[in-house]
């Protein structure tokens, strides 16, 4: 297959873009430098918030900025772009007419991999924004997978780890995710998607396991492959 350039649509947050340039780098079948996915990164922090958008279509439109920049990475030779954001996926349809190239779906992918792995209750765990706006309900619901969100309590206390701990720079509160985990656990989820980018830095802060399945590693490994190259072995 022919090696494919990748684009990253960054700044979505900008801790989460380097976490995927990093996936994507320790993901790869590679030996030496030259072997590794050609990738070339935005990080525009000027995106405007996409939850404040989804939330109330009054407030700065950040899709208007997201396509200039996917332009940006294909007028110097992106040939795939992946979006390291589950919230800026709510507008995937228009991001894809107005691009030249293909854009990885991360919310399809997500639950395409909960599927295979034959998760019948699969929990989704992301901003308000990602909730209200049911791409992964929606994507479940095609699947044939029964989706579980959170009760309000419980989603504020996510929003929380997302915007006053890893968003902010700061470690996450293991307390606090132990009582997401709780509820989670309390719905009979086979499996919880970590469907916010942030999610996939507290995985590795707070070392997450079996229970969880992390969006963005899939974007990570599915751009890998999208692109040409091999996955290494875990």
């Amino acid at each position: 297959m022919e090696k494919k350039t990748l684009g990253i649509v960054g700044g979505v947050g900008p801790l989460a873009t380097m976490l995927l340039g990093e996936m994507i780098v320790r993901r790869t079948n590679a030996s030496k430098d030259q072997e590794h996915v050609d990738m070339v990164i935005t990080n525009n922090t000027k995106i405007p918030d996409r939850t404040a958008y989804v939330l109330d279509r009054t407030k700065p439109n950040p899709v208007t900025v997201m396509i200039k920049d996917i332009q940006r990475l294909t007028s110097i030779g992106a040939e795939i772009i992946a979006i390291p954001c589950n919230t800026a996926h709510s507008f995937y349809s228009e991001m894809q007419q107005a691009s030249p190239v293909p854009i990885l779906n991360m919310i399809e992918e997500t639950v395409k991999r909960a599927s295979e792995d034959g998760v019948k209750r699969l929990g989704i765990l992301g901003t308000t924004g990602t909730i209200t706006a049911g791409v992964y309900q929606d994507a479940c619901k095609k699947a044939g997978i029964v989706p579980v969100v959170t009760d309000e309590g419980t989603q504020e206390k996510v929003m929380s780890i997302i915007y006053d701990y890893v968003k902010a720079n700061k470690p996450a509160d293991r307390r606090l995710w132990t009582e997401i985990e709780f509820y989670m656990v309390e719905q009979k989820c086979d499996k919880v998607i970590l469907g916010c980018t942030e999610l996939s830095i507290v995985r590795e802060e707070l070392n997450l396991q079996e229970l969880y399945l992390d969006s963005m590693l899939v974007l990570a490994e599915e751009s890998i492959l999208a692109c040409g190259y091999e996955l290494n072995k875990k």
